[in-house]
C-alpha cells in the first residue's frame, strides 16, 4: 500500500502527512499501520500521528543508517513511555551483510537506556522480499501480546483529519483512546461543544457499527452546528461526559537527558497532546528549573483550550519548534490559576499520581476540608456514569449537591462541621444571652476552620432538618433557647414588629416609627440598632429596618427572578415588577 497520497510526497519520494494502511495477519487479526513522516522538518505532522499507538515499527535503510531524526523519533516514543517495538532494517539488497551487521549493532546501541531497549530488529528487502515473512510473523506475535484494549472509561477519538465526501457528509478520522462509540450516539465535538450524532463508522478500513478503544477509525457525524463549525486536526470527539476543555494542566514531565540547559520555570513551548498541537508556558512546581534527564511537576500554561485528561501524553517541544525538550504525563487536567505550587495543591497531585481514583479519591478526601468536586475527579479520570456510580459506592464519603455538581467529603469531616456549628452557636448565646442568635455570615466566620460556602450551607441545612438548628428570619439559634430580654424592651420590639409586619416590604422610615410609638426618635433609633445586632430586625439603611422574615422572602423572590432571566441575569426594574417595591 501506498501511502504516500500527495503530489509533492511522490515527487520527492518521501512522507509530509500522516498516512495509512491496514494488513490482514490472518486469523481474524487486522492491524493498522500509520505511516509517519521521517524528516525533521515534519516532526509536527509525525507527533499527530504516534499519539495513542500500541507499538512502534522503527524504520531505518540500511544504506543510511540512523539518522539525526531517527534519534529524535526514538527520544518522542520513549517519552510517550511507547515500550512494545520493532526494527525493521530495510534496504539490505542494497549493502553488504557486514553493513547490515554494522547498522543492526548501531541501532542496538540508540535503543540503550529508551523505552524500546532490547526490540528485536529485522533485517528486510521490500524489492527482493528477504526478511518480509519473518517480520509479519513477529508483527503478527507483537499484536497477540498487545492484545485488545480495556474499553473503559468514555468515548474519545483524537482527530486527524476531517473532510466532505459527496453524499455522504461530514467525516473525520482518528484514533480512539478509549471507550466506543456506537451508531447513533450523541457525542460532541471538544474543545468547540458542537454536538454531533454518529451516523456511520468504518473501523479498520472496514464498514462496522462500533468505534472501540485501540482502532483507527473513519466516523460520519452529522448535526446542525457543523454548518459553522471549523474542525481542526486536534480536536476530540467525544461522548458528553468527556467534554470539559482546559486552558491549563498539571502532568510531570522529564527533561530530554541530552539538553544543554537546564529547563527553566516560565518556558515557552509548543505542546502536543493527542493529535493537538498548540503554544504554552511551563511554569515548574517545585523550583526554579528542572536539569537534563530529571522528572519534575510542572502546569502547563496554554494559549488556547484543548481536551485532556489524566493519564494522557504529551510532548514539548522548544519555542521554535526545532527539537523535542521534554515529554511527560498528565496529572490533573484541571490545575487551579492561583496556589499551583502551595503545600495542600501538591499534596492533591500526590494523591492524583495513585495508579487508580478510587485509591487517589480516598487520598484527596483526607485533605480536602471543603471536599472534592467529584464531578471534576470523574472528567479528569475520564470515568463514565456507570464507573463514576461505581466508584463513589467503593469509597466511603458524604456526598452533597452544590450549584456546580456533587461534592465528596470524608464522613467524620461532615461530622465535625456540624459539631462545630452547632458549638459555635451555642458559644454565641452563651457570650450574648440578650440575643436571639447569629446570622449565617456571622456564624461562618465564627468557626474555628474555613469552609466553604456550598458546604456550608449543606451543613445548615441538614442541622435544620435534623432540628438541631432553628432558623428565625435570618438569624439561627439552637432549639431550646430563649434570649434574655428585659419586659420594657419585649414589649417595644412586640410594637416595633407590628408596625413593620402591617406595612410588609415598605416599612416606615425610622422617623415615622418613632411618631407612630410615639416615643423620641434618637431613642427608638438607639433601640433598632441594638435590635438588628441581636437579629430581631434587619437593618438595610440607617433610616430603615426589615423583619428578618420579610427580608428572607425578598430573597427568595431574587432567587425566582435570576431563575427565569436569561443567564441568571436580571435588573432592578425587573426585580422591582416582582416585589412591587417602588
Amino acid at each position: 500500500v501506498d501511502t504516500d497520497r500527495l503530489p509533492e510526497e511522490k515527487a520527492r519520494g518521501l512522507s509530509i502527512q500522516l498516512g495509512f494502511a491496514y494488513h490482514d495477519l490472518g486469523g481474524d487479526q487486522v492491524v493498522g499501520f500509520i505511516d509517519v513522516p521521517g524528516h525533521e522538518r515534519f516532526i509536527r505532522n509525525m507527533l499527530s500521528g504516534v499519539a495513542g499507538i500500541d507499538l512502534a515499527l522503527l524504520v531505518v535503510a540500511a544504506d543510511d543508517g540512523p539518522m539525526p531524526q531517527t534519534e529524535e523519533h526514538l527520544a518522542i516514543l520513549d517519552l510517550l513511555g511507547v515500550s512494545n517495538g520493532r526494527v525493521a532494517l530495510t534496504k539490505i539488497d542494497r549493502v553488504t551483510p557486514d553493513r547490515v551487521s554494522e547498522v543492526a549493532l548501531q541501532i542496538e546501541a540508540l535503543l540503550a537506556g529508551t523505552s524500546l531497549e532490547g526490540s528485536p530488529v529485522y533485517p528486510v528487502s521490500g524489492q527482493t522480499g528477504e526478511g518480509i515473512p519473518q517480520l509479519r510473523d513477529a508483527l503478527r506475535e507483537a499484536a497477540v501480546e498487545v492484545g485488545g484494549r480495556s474499553l473503559g472509561g468514555n468515548f474519545r477519538l483524537a482527530i486527524d483529519r476531517s473532510f466532505v465526501l459527496d453524499g455522504i457528509g461530514r467525516v473525520v478520522t482518528g484514533t480512539v483512546f478509549s471507550g466506543e462509540a456506537a451508531l447513533g450516539d450523541n457525542l460532541i465535538l471538544s474543545p468547540k461543544g458542537v454536538e454531533v450524532r454518529v451516523r456511520g463508522i468504518h473501523a479498520l478500513n472496514q464498514e462496522a457499527k462500533l468505534a472501540r478503544a485501540g482502532e483507527r477509525c473513519a466516523i460520519n457525524i452529522t448535526g446542525s452546528g457543523l454548518r459553522n463549525a471549523e474542525i481542526s486536526r486536534g480536536d476530540w470527539l467525544v461522548a458528553p461526559a468527556a467534554h470539559g476543555p482546559v486552558d491549563r494542566l498539571d502532568a510531570r514531565i522529564r527533561v530530554v537527558a541530552t539538553e544543554p540547559n537546564a529547563f527553566k520555570h516560565w518556558t515557552p513551548v509548543h505542546v502536543h497532546l493527542g493529535a493537538a498541537h498548540g503554544s504554552a508556558r511551563v511554569a515548574v512546581l517545585d523550583g526554579r528549573s528542572i536539569k537534563p534527564g530529571e522528572t519534575a511537576l510542572v502546569q502547563i500554561v496554554l494559549d488556547d483550550e484543548i481536551g485532556a485528561a489524566r493519564g494522557d501524553r504529551l510532548i514539548l517541544r522548544d519555542q521554535s519548534a526545532r527539537r523535542t525538550v521534554a515529554g511527560g504525563e498528565v496529572i490533573d487536567p484541571y490545575s487551579p490559576r492561583r496556589g499551583r505550587a502551595r503545600p495542600d495543591r501538591l499534596a492533591t497531585l500526590t494523591a492524583m499520581e495513585r495508579e487508580d481514583p478510587a485509591s487517589a479519591l480516598r487520598d484527596l478526601l483526607l485533605n480536602a476540608p471543603d471536599g472534592i468536586d467529584l464531578g471534576q475527579f470523574a472528567r479528569a479520570w475520564n470515568l463514565t456514569p456507570n464507573e463514576t456510580s461505581a466508584l463513589f459506592e467503593q469509597v466511603p464519603m458524604v456526598v452533597i449537591e452544590s450549584s456546580s455538581g456533587p461534592i465528596g467529603l470524608r464522613g467524620v469531616r461532615w461530622e465535625d462541621l456540624r459539631s462545630q456549628i452547632v458549638d459555635t452557636v451555642r458559644n454565641w448565646h452563651r457570650d450574648k444571652p440578650e440575643s436571639l442568635g447569629p446570622n449565617e455570615q456571622q456564624l461562618r466566620r465564627g468557626l474555628p476552620e474555613k469552609v466553604s460556602p456550598w458546604v456550608f450551607s449543606t451543613a445548615i441545612s441538614a442541622l435544620l432538618q435534623a432540628n438541631e438548628l432553628v432558623r428565625d428570619g435570618v438569624v439561627l439559634h439552637l432549639p431550646d433557647h430563649i434570649p434574655q430580654r428585659d419586659e420594657a424592651e419585649i414589649a417595644l420590639l412586640r410594637r416595633v414588629k407590628d408596625l413593620l409586619d402591617e406595612n410588609g416590604f415598605k416599612p416606615p422610615v425610622v422617623r415615622s416609627l418613632a411618631e407612630a410609638l410615639g416615643i423620641d426618635h434618637g431613642e427608638l433609633a438607639v433601640f433598632l440598632k441594638r435590635a438588628a445586632q441581636k437579629g430581631f430586625v434587619v437593618k438595610v439603611t440607617d433610616n430603615r429596618f426589615f423583619l428578618p422574615e420579610v427580608v428572607r422572602e425578598l430573597a427568595l423572590m431574587a432567587e425566582e427572578v435570576a431563575t427565569g432571566a436569561p443567564e441568571g441575569v436580571f435588573t432592578v426594574a425587573n426585580f422591582r415588577d416582582r416585589s412591587a417595591i417602588g
